[in-house]
């Protein structure tokens, strides 16, 4: 038996912010998109600071007792700091040497740790005397101070010169009250100035009785777990309320500061806010650089051409769902328009035919209109049925404002178990024509949300095949029962790939059919596009694919825990990952079998946490037209010369090498979709 190894996950996903970085400094990608991905970049940082930089630190420290058998690598925790080390100094040559010189070549001078213009000091002073000064709030710091600094806001420190003794004290940093950036124009130029460099600047102006000796800036980053235990019985709505005020009072994992604090300032600020256990960072200058999103400056020849959304069912005369019973159609954004989703939930919502109506949502759009039709639908006399997954991290209040809402009209609100995420993305219609029910739903590899369906790459099945959606049905009816799957619960899904039923069982098949072929001398191919791939006993089987000769093309945005191109273990597996203007989302599964390429579509990446801990589906494309329409998108994808990079065995991102013409993915896929309709 070979042994196999495999990547680190953690140093995986920052080998993909690095992609990330890559972007930010491609001198062929606009300057205004460039920013943009130094924005994704930190915020990307701040949630690994967040979410795993507390499991490194515990497994660091559990590793080093001897009364259990947890071990991690000794160098792992120093590994991801020299990473994200390396990839921060790089980030600030970017930033400094490439992308400030190229706006001032176009007349936008951006403001970073200089002094401004004297010409343009009357309008920024005036905004800040009539704008910033109302914000800001200083707090006086000795041993006893009781000041509790939020996560991931920004402060500076200030210390003072007096008669009587120096003094150091707290000044929040409002950016999250105002814009992070203030814009002048002056005689043809365009000024950009950081929010904190206005308050800075004016510090005489906040203490004006004092001489200040100094001024470094720090935020802290805090734990975002949340602890649920499986056995709370109560209301899980309210229980999660209370956990989110605690999320930002969570354990501090990072200590991110200026250089040049002195020493006993740092040692000050330790104390006083108990950051001994934080990870003491000396950054730059600027902190929560992802409010580069927020970059005021607007102009096209900078940005992206456009790409108008193309129609996908605009042409449909009747009703969408006399449609789909002819046939089934697919979506696929941010390319086509999402407004065939909205315009299938809202005809359902209207529709005196349509009795039920069943949906998971697992982000929820900020201002969503798929839950305004779910709401009319009940309004409209509809017995609706809303799977809300209240655990999803980071949009929990959302969802929750959601939830009650929808409920205040009757909406019947179903929230999964604590230890059980549904991240299934599935809604079904039943609608009553004579004595007879007839159905039809939606498949979907991303969120029901319009928001993230502009720059989310997925597909939406629209169906109205009765297996399908008689399992869809059945799903419904366990879910609604808030449980975990047990042995007993043997719901037979054929259609289906259900994670917690037959999910898993279902792929090691797929993968041991084509290792089957393999072995009688017959092609075997499998191609897989996700955005994570980590679970062991999947890739093991993988391996073992690879070791008879099977094919095996991934398609891997993020993690990776894969090891390609190893002889005698992976030397057939080939690693690509794509960053792009939108964000590669879609999974999709394909199975050589003969020639017949089964392929699958779903919720599902290949993690620990989809796998064993969630509710996933993974659906066939059982359409002909439809299957060789992702056959070819997932062929266009695999020869990008691009925008694609190879992961190689040392888990590097290396260029694809350009022979042929040039192909970048996303515009191709663009123009083939484009072309079909």
């Amino acid at each position: 038996m070979i042994k196999t190894s495999f990547f680190n996950r953690d140093l995986s996903w920052l080998k993909f912010n690095e992609r990330i970085l890559m972007e930010a400094g491609r001198s062929s990608v606009p300057v205004l998109e460039r920013i943009k991905f130094l924005s994704i970049f930190s915020s990307n940082l701040d949630e690994f600071y967040r979410v795993r930089m507390p499991v490194l630190l515990a497994l660091e420290k559990l590793s080093n007792r001897n009364d259990n058998d947890i071990k991690i690598d000794d160098d792992l925790l120093s590994s991801a700091n020299a990473l994200i080390l390396t990839q921060q100094q790089q980030y600030g040559k970017i930033l400094k040497e490439s992308i400030i010189p190229e706006l001032k070549i176009h007349h936008i001078n951006l403001i970073y740790g200089e002094a401004y213009p004297e010409h343009i000091r009357k309008p920024v002073t005036q905004y800040f005397l009539s704008q910033v000064l109302a914000f800001l709030q200083p707090v006086y710091l000795n041993e006893d101070t009781d000041f509790f600094p939020s996560n991931n806001e920004l402060y500076f420190v200030v210390t003072l010169k007096n008669n009587e003794a120096d003094k150091s004290v707290i000044l929040n940093i409002p950016s999250n009250e105002l814009p992070r950036f203030y814009k002048v124009e002056d005689g043809g130029q365009t000024f950009v100035l950081f929010l904190d460099d206005i308050i800075r600047f004016h510090l005489d102006r906040v203490f004006p009785n004092h001489e200040v000796s100094g001024c470094y800036s720090f935020k802290v980053t805090r734990d975002a777990e949340i602890d649920l235990k499986d056995e709370y019985a109560g209301n899980l709505s309210e229980q999660l309320e209370k956990q989110l005020l605690k999320r930002d009072l969570g354990l501090a994992t990072r200590f991110l500061h200026q250089p040049g604090i002195p020493k006993e300032v740092i040692s000050l600020l330790k104390t006083v806010f108990n950051l001994k256990k934080a990870n003491s960072i000396a950054g730059g200058q600027y902190h929560n650089l992802k409010d580069l999103m927020g970059f005021p400056i607007k102009n096209a020849q900078l940005s992206n051409m456009e790409w108008p959304k193309i129609p996908s069912t605009d042409s449909i005369n009747g009703t969408l769902t006399d449609a789909i019973y002819k046939k089934d159609i697919i979506v696929h954004t941010p390319y086509q328009s999402y407004d065939s989703v909205l315009r299938f939930f809202n005809e359902a919502a209207i529709d005196e035919t349509v009795k039920e109506i069943y949906v998971t949502l697992y982000r929820v759009a900020s201002d969503s209109k798929i839950v305004n039709a779910l709401i009319s639908a009940a309004k409209n006399g509809k017995k609706v049925t809303v799977l809300v997954e209240l655990k999803a991290r980071f949009d929990e209040a959302n969802n929750i404002k959601w939830a009650k809402k929808m409920k205040a009209v009757g909406v019947d609100i179903i929230y999964s178990v604590t230890a059980l995420k549904v991240h299934a993305k599935v809604a079904l219609v039943k609608r009553k024509v004579g004595s007879r029910m007839h159905y039809v739903g939606l498949f979907a590899t991303g969120n029901f949300n319009e928001s993230t369906a502009a720059f989310y790459t997925d597909h939406i099945l629209m169906t109205a095949n009765k297996e399908m959606l008689r399992e869809v049905e059945l799903l419904f009816i366990f879910l609604a029962k808030r449980k975990k799957p047990t042995s007993s619960d043997l719901i037979e899904f054929k259609q289906l790939l259900v994670a917690q039923f037959n999910l898993q069982t279902a792929f090691l098949a797929l993968i041991a059919r084509e290792i089957e072929h393999a072995k009688n001398g017959q092609p075997a191919a499998i191609t897989i596009k996700m955005n994570n791939l980590e679970e062991k006993v999947l890739i093991e089987k993988l391996y073992e694919a690879s070791q008879v000769g099977v094919k095996i093309e991934l398609i891997i945005r993020s993690i990776c825990r894969l090891i390609p191109g190893v002889k005698g273990m992976s030397e057939n597996i080939k690693i690509i990952r794509i960053v792009d203007r939108y964000l590669e989302h879609g999974r999709i599964f394909v199975f050589h079998n003969l020639g017949k390429n089964d392929v699958y579509l779903g919720s599902a990446d290949w993690m620990n946490r989809n796998i064993y801990r969630r509710i996933e589906v993974c659906f066939p494309i059982n359409d002909a037209e439809i299957k060789q329409e992702l056959l070819d998108i997932i062929d266009i994808q695999k020869h990008d010369n691009v925008q694609a990079v190879t992961i190689n065995e040392n888990m590097d991102n290396v260029a694809v090498e350009k022979t042929g013409a040039a192909v970048s993915s996303q515009h191709a896929i663009y123009q083939y979709l484009k072309n079909k309709k």
